[in-house]
Protein backbone atom coordinates (compact mmCIF):
# COMPACT_ATOMS: atom_id res chain seq x y z
CA UNK A 1 0.00 0.00 0.00
CA UNK A 2 1.25 3.46 -0.91
CA UNK A 3 2.27 5.24 2.33
CA UNK A 4 0.23 8.18 3.56
CA UNK A 5 2.77 8.89 6.31
CA UNK A 6 6.54 8.82 6.35
CA UNK A 7 7.46 5.41 7.82
CA UNK A 8 9.60 5.11 10.93
CA UNK A 9 12.50 3.47 9.11
CA UNK A 10 12.81 6.65 7.04
CA UNK A 11 12.06 9.08 9.87
CA UNK A 12 15.06 7.87 11.85
CA UNK A 13 17.34 9.68 9.40
CA UNK A 14 15.49 13.00 9.30
CA UNK A 15 13.63 13.66 12.54
CA UNK A 16 16.61 15.06 14.43
CA UNK A 17 16.70 12.28 17.01
CA UNK A 18 20.40 12.08 16.15
CA UNK A 19 22.77 15.00 15.79
CA UNK A 20 24.68 15.32 12.53
CA UNK A 21 27.79 14.08 14.31
CA UNK A 22 26.00 11.02 15.70
CA UNK A 23 24.43 10.22 12.36
CA UNK A 24 27.79 10.67 10.66
CA UNK A 25 29.42 8.25 13.10
CA UNK A 26 26.71 5.67 12.42
CA UNK A 27 27.22 6.13 8.69
CA UNK A 28 30.96 5.65 9.06
CA UNK A 29 30.57 2.40 11.01
CA UNK A 30 27.95 1.02 8.64
CA UNK A 31 29.88 1.98 5.53
CA UNK A 32 33.00 0.24 6.82
CA UNK A 33 30.96 -2.96 7.00
CA UNK A 34 29.31 -2.91 3.56
CA UNK A 35 32.44 -1.68 1.73
CA UNK A 36 34.77 -4.38 3.03
CA UNK A 37 36.13 -6.02 -0.12
CA UNK A 38 36.05 -5.63 -3.88
CA UNK A 39 32.83 -3.79 -4.73
CA UNK A 40 30.11 -5.46 -6.75
CA UNK A 41 27.88 -2.39 -6.56
CA UNK A 42 28.91 1.25 -6.91
CA UNK A 43 26.45 3.88 -5.69
CA UNK A 44 27.33 7.14 -7.45
CA UNK A 45 26.05 10.42 -6.05
CA UNK A 46 26.67 13.94 -7.45
CA UNK A 47 26.63 16.71 -4.85
CA UNK A 48 26.60 20.49 -5.07
CA UNK A 49 26.27 22.39 -1.79
CA UNK A 50 24.48 19.57 0.03
CA UNK A 51 25.75 20.11 3.57
CA UNK A 52 22.20 20.10 4.94
CA UNK A 53 21.24 16.80 3.29
CA UNK A 54 24.30 14.66 2.65
CA UNK A 55 24.75 13.00 6.07
CA UNK A 56 21.21 11.56 6.36
CA UNK A 57 21.45 10.34 2.77
CA UNK A 58 24.80 8.61 3.31
CA UNK A 59 23.62 7.15 6.62
CA UNK A 60 20.57 5.63 4.91
CA UNK A 61 22.65 4.13 2.10
CA UNK A 62 25.30 2.75 4.45
CA UNK A 63 22.57 1.12 6.55
CA UNK A 64 21.32 -0.94 3.59
CA UNK A 65 21.01 -4.68 4.13
CA UNK A 66 22.88 -6.60 1.45
CA UNK A 67 25.50 -9.33 1.21
CA UNK A 68 27.10 -7.54 -1.72
CA UNK A 69 30.18 -5.38 -1.27
CA UNK A 70 29.17 -1.79 -1.92
CA UNK A 71 31.16 1.35 -2.58
CA UNK A 72 29.62 4.79 -2.39
CA UNK A 73 31.21 7.53 -4.49
CA UNK A 74 30.26 11.15 -3.97
CA UNK A 75 31.18 13.53 -6.77
CA UNK A 76 31.72 17.04 -5.42
CA UNK A 77 30.63 19.33 -8.25
CA UNK A 78 32.33 22.53 -7.01
CA UNK A 79 30.55 22.82 -3.68
CA UNK A 80 31.33 25.99 -1.75
CA UNK A 81 29.98 24.75 1.59
CA UNK A 82 31.05 21.88 3.87
CA UNK A 83 29.75 19.08 1.66
CA UNK A 84 33.14 17.50 0.97
CA UNK A 85 34.30 17.59 4.58
CA UNK A 86 31.06 16.00 5.76
CA UNK A 87 31.32 13.23 3.18
CA UNK A 88 34.90 12.44 4.16
CA UNK A 89 33.91 12.33 7.83
CA UNK A 90 31.80 9.26 7.04
CA UNK A 91 34.66 7.45 5.33
CA UNK A 92 32.93 7.67 1.95
CA UNK A 93 35.28 8.70 -0.89
CA UNK A 94 34.64 12.08 -2.45
CA UNK A 95 36.06 13.06 -5.84
CA UNK A 96 36.04 16.49 -7.46
CA UNK A 97 34.49 17.26 -10.83
CA UNK A 98 35.32 20.86 -11.68
CA UNK A 99 33.16 20.99 -14.80
CA UNK A 100 29.81 22.19 -13.58
CA UNK A 101 26.74 20.14 -14.36
CA UNK A 102 24.97 16.93 -13.48
CA UNK A 103 26.09 15.13 -16.64
CA UNK A 104 29.77 15.82 -15.96
CA UNK A 105 29.34 14.74 -12.35
CA UNK A 106 27.60 11.46 -13.15
CA UNK A 107 30.16 10.64 -15.84
CA UNK A 108 33.00 11.36 -13.43
CA UNK A 109 31.55 8.92 -10.92
CA UNK A 110 31.02 6.29 -13.60
CA UNK A 111 34.65 6.66 -14.71
CA UNK A 112 36.08 5.75 -11.30
CA UNK A 113 33.45 3.25 -10.17
CA UNK A 114 34.67 -0.33 -9.71
CA UNK A 115 31.40 -2.19 -9.29
CA UNK A 116 29.75 -4.40 -11.88
CA UNK A 117 26.53 -2.56 -11.16
CA UNK A 118 26.02 1.21 -10.92
CA UNK A 119 23.23 2.64 -8.82
CA UNK A 120 22.43 6.32 -9.22
CA UNK A 121 21.64 8.30 -6.09
CA UNK A 122 21.13 11.94 -5.10
CA UNK A 123 22.19 13.75 -1.96
CA UNK A 124 18.69 14.90 -0.94
CA UNK A 125 17.08 11.46 -0.83
CA UNK A 126 16.62 8.85 1.91
CA UNK A 127 17.07 5.25 0.80
CA UNK A 128 15.32 2.32 2.53
CA UNK A 129 17.32 -0.66 3.77
CA UNK A 130 16.33 -2.89 0.83
CA UNK A 131 17.00 -0.37 -1.92
CA UNK A 132 20.42 -1.59 -3.06
CA UNK A 133 19.35 -5.22 -3.19
CA UNK A 134 15.99 -4.57 -4.87
CA UNK A 135 17.59 -2.36 -7.53
CA UNK A 136 20.42 -4.81 -8.24
CA UNK A 137 18.74 -8.23 -8.32
CA UNK A 138 16.85 -7.58 -11.60
CA UNK A 139 20.13 -6.61 -13.30
CA UNK A 140 21.31 -10.20 -12.85
CA UNK A 141 18.82 -10.96 -15.64
CA UNK A 142 20.61 -10.32 -18.96
CA UNK A 143 17.30 -9.27 -20.48
CA UNK A 144 17.11 -6.19 -18.26
CA UNK A 145 19.30 -3.19 -19.13
CA UNK A 146 18.23 -0.74 -16.46
CA UNK A 147 16.22 -0.67 -13.27
CA UNK A 148 14.36 2.34 -11.97
CA UNK A 149 12.30 2.81 -8.85
CA UNK A 150 9.38 4.64 -7.34
CA UNK A 151 9.59 7.51 -4.87
CA UNK A 152 7.59 9.61 -2.44
CA UNK A 153 8.09 13.14 -1.17
CA UNK A 154 9.25 14.16 2.26
CA UNK A 155 7.10 16.91 3.78
CA UNK A 156 8.92 20.23 3.45
CA UNK A 157 7.97 23.40 5.31
CA UNK A 158 4.15 23.81 5.35
CA UNK A 159 3.39 21.21 2.69
CA UNK A 160 1.94 18.13 4.37
CA UNK A 161 2.13 14.49 3.35
CA UNK A 162 -1.55 14.43 2.36
CA UNK A 163 -0.88 17.02 -0.32
CA UNK A 164 2.13 15.13 -1.62
CA UNK A 165 0.16 11.89 -1.46
CA UNK A 166 -2.39 13.32 -3.93
CA UNK A 167 0.34 14.60 -6.24
CA UNK A 168 2.18 11.25 -6.16
CA UNK A 169 -0.92 9.40 -7.34
CA UNK A 170 -1.27 11.78 -10.28
CA UNK A 171 2.41 11.26 -11.05
CA UNK A 172 2.07 7.47 -10.90
CA UNK A 173 -0.83 7.56 -13.35
CA UNK A 174 1.12 9.87 -15.64
CA UNK A 175 4.13 7.53 -15.59
CA UNK A 176 1.92 4.54 -16.31
CA UNK A 177 0.60 6.31 -19.39
CA UNK A 178 4.14 7.14 -20.46
CA UNK A 179 5.08 3.48 -20.20
CA UNK A 180 2.05 2.12 -22.02
CA UNK A 181 1.33 4.80 -24.62
CA UNK A 182 4.39 7.05 -24.92
CA UNK A 183 8.03 6.52 -23.86
CA UNK A 184 8.98 4.66 -20.69
CA UNK A 185 12.48 6.15 -20.59
CA UNK A 186 11.12 9.53 -19.45
CA UNK A 187 10.08 7.84 -16.19
CA UNK A 188 13.71 7.14 -15.27
CA UNK A 189 15.26 9.46 -12.67
CA UNK A 190 18.97 9.72 -11.91
CA UNK A 191 18.46 9.48 -8.16
CA UNK A 192 16.75 6.09 -8.34
CA UNK A 193 18.07 3.88 -11.14
CA UNK A 194 20.72 1.29 -11.91
CA UNK A 195 22.57 -0.36 -14.78
CA UNK A 196 25.67 -2.42 -15.60
CA UNK A 197 28.86 -0.38 -15.61
CA UNK A 198 30.34 -1.87 -18.80
CA UNK A 199 27.15 -1.26 -20.73
CA UNK A 200 26.90 2.30 -19.45
CA UNK A 201 30.42 2.98 -20.68
CA UNK A 202 29.66 1.30 -24.00
CA UNK A 203 26.89 3.84 -24.74
CA UNK A 204 29.04 6.86 -23.82
CA UNK A 205 27.74 7.21 -20.29
CA UNK A 206 25.34 10.01 -19.47
CA UNK A 207 26.14 12.21 -22.45
CA UNK A 208 22.96 13.35 -24.16
CA UNK A 209 21.73 15.77 -26.83
CA UNK A 210 20.64 19.31 -25.89
CA UNK A 211 17.07 19.49 -24.69
CA UNK A 212 17.11 16.01 -23.15
CA UNK A 213 17.91 14.70 -19.65
CA UNK A 214 20.94 12.58 -18.80
CA UNK A 215 19.04 9.88 -16.92
CA UNK A 216 16.22 9.18 -19.37
CA UNK A 217 18.57 9.42 -22.33
CA UNK A 218 20.91 6.83 -20.80
CA UNK A 219 17.94 4.48 -20.39
CA UNK A 220 16.99 5.04 -24.02
CA UNK A 221 20.55 4.35 -25.22
CA UNK A 222 20.88 1.16 -23.21
CA UNK A 223 17.57 -0.21 -24.48
CA UNK A 224 18.15 0.81 -28.09
CA UNK A 225 21.62 -0.71 -28.03
CA UNK A 226 19.96 -4.06 -27.37
CA UNK A 227 21.14 -4.50 -23.77
CA UNK A 228 17.62 -5.32 -22.60
CA UNK A 229 14.42 -3.70 -21.41
CA UNK A 230 13.75 -1.15 -18.69
CA UNK A 231 12.45 -2.58 -15.42
CA UNK A 232 10.36 -0.73 -12.84
CA UNK A 233 11.04 -1.91 -9.27
CA UNK A 234 7.63 -1.81 -7.59
CA UNK A 235 8.45 -3.30 -4.17
CA UNK A 236 7.30 -0.88 -1.49
CA UNK A 237 10.42 -1.82 0.50
CA UNK A 238 12.48 -0.10 -2.22
CA UNK A 239 10.48 3.15 -2.17
CA UNK A 240 12.82 6.12 -1.84
CA UNK A 241 11.94 9.39 -0.14
CA UNK A 242 13.12 12.65 -1.60
CA UNK A 243 12.72 16.41 -1.20
CA UNK A 244 10.40 18.46 -3.40
CA UNK A 245 13.05 19.55 -5.90
CA UNK A 246 11.38 17.37 -8.54
CA UNK A 247 8.11 19.23 -7.99
CA UNK A 248 9.92 22.54 -8.35
CA UNK A 249 11.23 21.34 -11.72
CA UNK A 250 7.58 21.07 -12.75
CA UNK A 251 7.02 24.69 -11.70
CA UNK A 252 5.75 24.06 -8.18
CA UNK A 253 3.04 21.87 -6.72
CA UNK A 254 0.06 23.56 -8.38
CA UNK A 255 1.65 23.87 -11.82
CA UNK A 256 3.05 20.37 -11.48
CA UNK A 257 -0.38 18.96 -10.64
CA UNK A 258 -1.95 20.74 -13.62
CA UNK A 259 0.75 19.31 -15.88
CA UNK A 260 0.12 15.81 -14.56
CA UNK A 261 -3.65 16.13 -15.07
CA UNK A 262 -3.16 17.35 -18.63
CA UNK A 263 -0.84 14.42 -19.35
CA UNK A 264 -3.35 11.97 -17.95
CA UNK A 265 -6.14 13.53 -20.04
CA UNK A 266 -3.90 13.57 -23.08
CA UNK A 267 -3.61 17.34 -23.26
Amino acid sequence: MWPIKVPEHIKQFIDKRFTSEELGAKARASYKTISNGVPEVSVVMPAFNEQDNIIPTLASLAANKTKRVVEIIVVNNNSTDHTEALVKSTGVPCILESRQGITFARNAGLAVARGKYILNADADTIYPADWIEQMTVPLENPGIALTYGRFAFLPIAETGRATYFFYEHLARLSRWMNKVFKEEAVNVYGFNSGFRREQGIAVDGFNHPPGTNEDGWLALKLRNKGFGKLHLVTAISALTWTTDRRIQLDGGLIKGSVKRIKRVLGG
